[in-house]
């Protein structure tokens, strides 16, 4: 295997242009090839979590782009919900998402229940 680590952004490109081919042709599982891309694969995720991290998001922040890129409105959140007043409460801080409110959006939004179960600030009442 010709595979080296990826220490700058020149080594970066490199494995990027390598595991690039791959996604047209993907390759047998179990084979040199696969066991290859799975390398790449690694390497790369490894650089950029050092490198480029992502902060985690507020779980109202991801509510509201889910939204947005959706095209749902607050009615909808409220329809999921069971309540308007409730809907306009958890979307402007003033109420906490609750487990019953995170399987609801979870199940009927596809968004994954650990993406809402993190601490985020309330607005005072």
């Amino acid at each position: 295997m010709d595979i080296r680590p990826i220490r700058t952004a020149e080594d970066h490109e490199w494995a990027l242009a390598e595991i690039a081919r791959y996604f047209d042709n993907q390759p047998a599982p179990g084979t040199p090839e696969a066991d290859r891309f799975d390398v790449l694969a690694d390497l790369i995720d490894a650089y950029e979590a050092r490198h480029f991290p992502i902060e985690a998001v507020e779980p109202i922040d991801l509510l509201r782009t889910h939204m947005e890129v959706t095209g749902k409105t607050q009615a909808y959140l409220a329809a999921l919900l069971g309540s308007r007043p409730r809907a306009s409460e958890v979307l402007n801080r003033r109420r906490a998402l609750t487990v019953d409110m995170i399987h609801k959006i979870s199940t009927g939004w596809g968004i994954p229940a650990d993406c809402l179960v993190r601490p985020y600030h309330l607005n005072a009442a």
